[in-house]
């Protein structure tokens, strides 16, 4: 963990570890402030970067400025970038991959089992891909698996241009992409500490959100025009290209700027038992739990976009491949507005949180209701800003409250339940609307979002003195050290 000089925690970084606001209340205010004075934390930087900590601010906090202060970071910057237009080149792929299964079947089934087949591999494998994340350089990782799913893009790209590709082909090239993601996911979530630091996380987490949802603002609208008039195989290839910017920028990073802690000590590798430990701290940490029981209806139930959108825009608006770019690219931009707003925040705080799940909840069930384009437009636009007020609160909230040696394992169960329960929502959703319709399925899963939401709240309001005392990860751990 990264820390300054002679720091400490106080009793209102305490109190706002999951950003929540407890100044209203006496006993919270009182209880933080002994937790503080108990356990004061010294704060200490790398070796490598004490210069730079004791140096005056350097002309790059200036240009960068709030919104963008993670960018300071070089290493932060070449991610970003790359990523930017690698990702733009996956949103191309989402719609071309759901439009060439329509093309090939027609079939609302068929669309919902691609989608389960890309993240049925996150399901499985993302809890073990989280102790290796833990384990592993996690640069050179990455570099694996965006070269993996390069290849992916490729291959597709191929089959389709040749004129020989059939349904299992998808099928296959899924499961290779939702492969790779399993292992990059939780790797590339726990990595971004280690470019920024805690300082900045908030606000690289914001940037993430917004530069996902700028690539998918851009790629899809490009990529409906290029399905439109250059075919499915246009996007595929242009994808597999987007991948060059991303390993170049990872190649190029300086290891001596990452914002790393020690590794565990060399030990025999126990993936069962590492994997149990972060489970285990996960489901005995309040601040965590929360979290987990929000996200794990939400993700399940509310985040099947590369479903829902292809089937609202055939089968409710009776729309073509163009405005399936522009259905998913108005979520994109709306997502992208509110990260924009969100990176300019130093906290994540309580009322975003359940203020964008609970937004999030209301607008998917309207899309249930409209049968108009434009206002299904609108709608989208507003559901993107929900649904990034709601998870990249959730994301920082929870790294924020899990130790440095557990983030990786952490973030895979977040990975998990964003991701990787899409296998299930996905098949529910495409099933679901076989037997009852696009409007009525997807006003069940809003529903069950709400129930969710419920859920979680109950638990809060039970557990908010816990929750409050394992915000901060750095608090806990002086603690027991203690």
């Amino acid at each position: 963990m990264v820390r300054r000089p002679g720091a400490r925690v106080h009793s209102t970084a305490l109190n706002d570890g999951l950003g929540y606001n407890w100044g209203g209340d006496p006993i919270y205010r009182k209880g933080a402030h002994q937790l503080s004075r108990r356990f004061p934390l010294r704060i200490v930087r790398p070796p490598a970067l004490e210069s730079a900590a004791a140096a005056p601010a350097p002309p790059e906090a200036a240009l960068f400025g709030a919104t963008f202060r993670a960018l300071r970071n070089r290493n932060y910057r070449l991610f970003y970038f790359g990523q930017t237009i690698s990702l733009s080149g996956t949103w191309m792929q989402t719609i071309a991959q759901a439009w060439l299964v329509l093309q090939l079947t027609n079939s609302k089934v068929a669309l919902g089992t691609v989608t389960m087949l890309q993240f049925l591999p996150i399901t499985i494998f993302v809890l073990f891909a989280g102790v290796i994340a833990d384990r592993v350089p996690k640069r050179k990782f990455i570099l694996a698996t965006q070269t993996l799913a390069m290849s992916q893009a490729i291959a597709l790209a191929a089959l389709v241009w040749s004129g020989q590709v059939e349904l299992w082909h998808v099928y296959a090239l899924a499961l290779v992409l939702g492969l790779a993601n399993a292992f990059e996911q939780p790797t590339r979530q726990a990595f971004v500490i280690e470019m920024v630091g805690k300082d900045d996380l908030l606000n690289a987490v914001a940037l993430n959100s917004g530069m996902f949802n700028a690539a998918r603002l851009i790629g899809p609208a490009v990529g409906g025009l290029i399905i439109a008039t250059v075919g499915v195989k246009g996007a595929f290839l242009l994808n597999g290209i987007s991948f060059l910017p991303v390993i170049t920028g990872l190649l190029m990073m300086n290891a001596a700027e990452f914002y790393t802690t020690k590794r565990q000590a060399d030990r025999p590798v126990n993936p069962l038992a590492e994997l149990h430990e972060g489970l285990a701290y996960a489901f005995r940490t309040p601040a965590v739990l929360l979290i987990v029981i929000l996200v794990a209806a939400i993700g399940m139930f509310g985040f099947n976009f590369t479903v829902m959108l292809p089937l609202v825009d055939r089968f409710v608006l009776g729309r073509g491949a163009a405005e399936l770019g522009f259905l998913t690219a108005a979520v994109g931009l709306g997502a992208l507005s509110s990260a924009l707003l969100l990176a300019r925040r130093a906290t994540a705080s309580r009322h975003t949180l359940f203020a964008g799940g609970a937004a999030f909840a209301v607008l998917l069930g309207a899309v249930a209701l409209s049968q108009w384009f434009y206002a299904t437009l609108l709608v989208l636009l507003l559901l993107g800003m929900a649904s990034t007020a709601f998870s990249a609160t959730a994301n920082t909230s929870l790294q924020m409250a899990t130790p440095d040696h557990l983030r990786g394992r952490v973030m895979a169960l977040y990975m998990l339940l964003f991701a990787g329960s899409t296998p299930i929502g996905g098949f529910f959703t495409g099933f679901m609307a076989e037997h009852l319709g696009v409007p009525a399925t997807i006003g069940i899963e809003a529903g069950l979002c709400v129930l969710g939401l419920s859920a979680g709240l109950l638990y809060y309001l039970s557990h908010r003195r816990q929750v409050a005392a394992t915000a901060d990860a750095s608090v806990v751990a002086a603690g027991q050290a203690s």
